[in-house]
């Protein structure tokens, strides 16, 4: 499987941002969950070491956080998100804030929301290539084990390598 399925544990680090997208790379086009208009679309590029997110989401509560997350599984057939599982977590670690080393791999920066109810992110050893994308209604306390208390999924995707 190619080296850089994107390796990386989307480490997230403010030094991504200025990394060029360089290597391969992979989309998750994020659908409504039953109930909710939250949609969108996320790319992941491997950059050096890291990993660059940009995601773009429309239908979000408006001037709200929402906590974003990569799942262990790419399936969205449940119509609520529940199918994809937990947090996608290889190593075991605690649910912790993205800045955190000791974290789950899939623990990102939180979505923050427009007035319109938009959000953008753009930031920078694990393939994330086929893990569910999801996007929950309130904000992520970086503690709550081991979900982050970050209520319901209101959008889901795969993520899919380009």
């Amino acid at each position: 499987m190619r080296a850089a399925l994107l390796i990386g544990t989307a480490l997230l680090l403010a030094s991504c941002r200025s990394m060029s997208p360089s290597g391969p790379s992979a989309t998750a086009n994020l659908q409504p969950t039953k109930g909710n208009n939250a949609s969108g679309t996320a790319t992941f590029t491997q950059a050096g070491n890291g990993v660059r997110v940009v995601a773009d989401l429309r239908g979000l509560n408006p001037g709200q956080e929402h906590g974003f997350h990569i799942h262990e599984v790419g399936d969205c057939s449940s119509g609520d998100g529940m199918s994809t599982k937990g947090h996608f977590n290889p190593q075991n670690k605690p649910h912790a804030h993205y800045s955190t080393p000791e974290r789950h791999a899939g623990d990102m920066p939180a979505l923050r929301a427009d007035a319109n109810g938009n959000a953008h992110l753009d930031t920078g050893p694990t393939s994330i290539v086929g893990r569910g994308l999801i996007v929950h209604a309130g904000s992520d306390d970086y503690k709550t084990q081991p979900t982050g208390n970050a209520g319901a999924r209101v959008a889901c995707g795969i993520i899919n390598r380009n």
